[in-house]
């Protein structure tokens, strides 16, 4: 890490050494962050830059090429660059690019990019760029190296932290590559793979050096209690993708565990209090953007304040050299001011969602507190998500710290290209004239035109002002040229006058210009075209007001993503105003539908009332469904007479055998036998 990291803000050498310490590990790459960004935007070639291709260098594609024009703006660029160098001038190419531009605007130089161009062309558009290049003391010049240094070194809250994080990421894939391929089988090469995680662990958030044991051995004890090593064999086992979250989890449950130990006074080595050094930086660094706003606004109130006497004064005016010079300071601060208010917005904004982190940070602390209560035992189902977004919290702190130090560091980058201005104020004639001239704030002059009175239309007319007591969400409306006076931009030639909204804003083919005066708006609203094609022409001589004013829209452009500025989409105002409206009792004949129903539920049960009907079948109805429905015949085997035998009860009945045996006594020895057994038909009818 760089120790000039927060040297911005941070003046005191004890209270740098702490603030250096305490922010080493979460800081360690918000300046290689910072190169990401400018190396990400430079990677753009020049000529699309000089064409209009890129969308982010809005303030550098102003100017259309053709083919054959297109072809040698690179060989331009690099013998510009290979010039100035030889002068002892280093340039980027970028800073190249837009002098080129501002050569081929300019309509002096009398340079025509729809033709091709010819060797002296290019010879004459070279030596013009080298000439201004290498320019001393030339506020234009710094207000152009300015422009394109803030457009490649500054960038939005979200895209600057996506950076950051695709950095880190970038950081910490050698060390996830070594765990997602790691195929350990003894117990040696386990043990390796364990301390490669609590690596990974411990880069990953950010929470103390892996080079310090104590805090090794903290991050340890940590994982094994949710992470046991024993369990490395099934995490060997996952795939690259399940790894890489399971990685991702182990590493937000062991940072939120180590945070609460911290919190609780049993832990926390290596982990600093980012919360307090958080507060001390933005107040230091806002404390130094207010400074800086402030010295650059006196020397543009002294600015505006002579050039104000000197279109004002009846005496002869010092020469145009001095005066241009004049304009060219003043319009080098008023960039300044712009850029500034810019970084103390992202500060502010910084601010507060530190706020809201710092009482999300405390309430899901708490929740922890509450949770384990001192308990032996807590079920992780409980404590892991709250160590989880604790560690979020944590991250969210690490977050503000880096994009705090790139704002910071922002600062004196913009403060040494407005050397040229101040050096303009300690000139003697300059002297003179601020003793003469009076130089009211921009506060103070917008109350003295005030008092005037606001914008008074003339009976004849046709232009249309909207006003702040009329106009709904009228602070909101998109005011052309930033917000200075167009009349005083046209007609005294490049001098930067802020308006007033509040006197009215004229309406012109969907725009909206504010002036500074109600003369000067009436003078204005007269032909319009005529000044916005002199504020235009304006620019053409001095490119840098370009995109200070937001003028794009007036220049052909590559991408249509110009075309609404950075303010976004454009809105019609909506005007208040009393009406009254009046109609015929009954003008159209009554037409009342009684089968009408309003209820959805009463028009789905209608509904379902007739699908039901489809399957019913009446008597005296018939449908359109069921018409087809006929008699029909069919033909089948008609079944066949069939009998069966079963077994049954049977009986017999027999005649009882009777025999009759006489003469056994004197009748000799041979008996008579009779024989009285029935026949067997008259057995069975008499037992019948």
């Amino acid at each position: 890490m760089r120790n000039d990291m927060y040297s911005i803000f941070c003046k005191n050498p004890v209270w740098l050494h702490r603030v250096l310490a305490s922010a080493r590990e979460c800081c360690a790459y918000s300046t290689l962050t910072c190169v990401s960004i400018a190396t990400r935007k430079r990677w753009r070639s020049p000529v699309q830059l000089f064409s209009g291709g890129a969308v982010e260098d809005c303030s550098l594609s102003f100017v259309k090429m053709s083919a054959q024009a297109e072809s040698v703006i690179r060989n331009i660029i690099r013998e510009i660059t290979l010039e100035c160098s030889a002068q002892g001038e280093t340039i980027s190419e970028t800073l190249a690019a837009f002098i080129v531009k501002a050569a081929v605007l300019d309509p002096e130089n009398e340079f025509n990019v729809e033709r091709t161009l010819t060797k002296d062309d290019v010879k004459k558009l070279i030596g013009t760029c080298v000439s201004r290049l290498l320019q001393r003391n030339s506020p234009s010049l710094d207000t152009a190296k300015m422009q394109v240094h803030f457009d490649m070194n500054y960038c939005t809250r979200g895209e600057f932290l996506q950076e950051h994080r695709r950095v880190l990421d970038s950081r910490l894939q050698p060390v996830l590559a070594e765990i997602l391929d790691a195929r350990a089988r003894s117990r040696e090469e386990l043990e390796t793979l364990y301390r490669k995680i609590v690596s990974y662990v411990l880069l990953e958030s950010g929470l103390g050096s892996p080079t310090e044991l104590a805090v090794v051995r903290e991050t340890t004890a940590a994982l094994q209690s949710v992470f046991p090593q024993t369990e490395l064999g099934v995490f060997i086992a996952l795939t690259g993708e399940d790894k890489q979250k399971q990685l991702r989890e182990l590493s937000s449950i062991v940072s939120g565990i180590r945070l609460f130990n911290r919190d609780c006074g049993k832990g926390g080595e290596g982990i600093d209090d980012l919360p307090s050094i958080l507060k001390d930086a933005l107040k230091v660094t806002s404390e130094n953007i207010e400074k800086t706003l402030q010295k650059t606004l006196e020397a543009a109130y002294q600015f505006t304040g002579v050039l104000c006497s000197l279109t004002e004064s009846p005496h002869p005016p010092p020469p145009p050299s001095s005066v241009l010079s004049l304009k060219e300071g003043l319009i080098n601060l008023r960039q300044h001011e712009t850029f500034i208010r810019t970084l103390m917005g992202d500060i502010l904004m910084s601010a507060e969602h530190l706020d809201h982190l710092e009482a999300d940070f405390q309430g899901t602390m708490e929740s922890l507190k509450a949770t384990v209560q001192s308990k032996t035992a807590v079920p992780t189902a409980q404590v892991y998500p709250l160590f989880t977004i604790l560690s979020h919290h944590w991250t969210g702190y690490q977050d503000e710290v880096v994009l705090l130090s790139v704002l910071s560091s922002l600062l004196p980058q913009l403060a040494q290209f407005i050397h040229a201005s101040h050096s303009l104020v300690q000139e003697d004639a300059m002297t003179a004239l601020l003793d003469q001239a009076p130089c009211p704030s921009d506060e103070e002059r917008m109350t003295m035109a005030e008092s005037g009175g606001r914008i008074v239309p003339g009976e004849h007319s046709s232009a249309e002002f909207l006003f702040p007591d009329t106009t709904r969400d009228f602070d909101k409306l998109p005011v052309q040229f930033k917000g200075y006076c167009g009349y005083t931009l046209a007609v005294h030639d490049r001098f930067l006058l802020p308006a007033n909204p509040q006197l009215g804003l004229l309406h012109h083919r969907g725009k909206y210009y504010a002036f500074s005066t109600p003369e000067a708006a009436l003078t204005f609203s007269n032909t319009p075209e005529k000044f916005i094609s002199a504020a235009v022409d304006c620019s053409r001589r001095s490119p840098e007001l370009i995109q200070l004013l937001d003028m794009h829209t007036h220049f052909s452009i590559g991408s249509a993503s110009f075309q609404g500025g950075r303010e976004g989409v454009l809105h019609r105002p909506v005007t208040k105003c009393d009406t009254g409206t009046q109609t015929d009792t009954h003008f159209m004949e009554s037409n009342i539908v009684r089968s009408y129903e309003w209820n959805e539920w009463e028009l789905r049960r209608k509904a379902i009332k007739l699908a039901n009907l489809r399957q019913k079948v009446t008597h005296s109805v018939q449908t359109e469904l069921s018409h087809y429905k006929r008699d029909n015949d069919t033909q089948v085997y008609l079944p066949r007479e069939s009998a069966c035998q079963t077994k049954r009860d049977a009986g017999t009945s027999v005649p009882r055998p009777s025999v009759y045996l006489a003469g056994l006594r004197g009748q000799g020895t041979k008996p008579t036998t009779v024989d009285l057994t029935l026949p067997v038909d008259t057995h069975n009818t008499i037992t019948s």
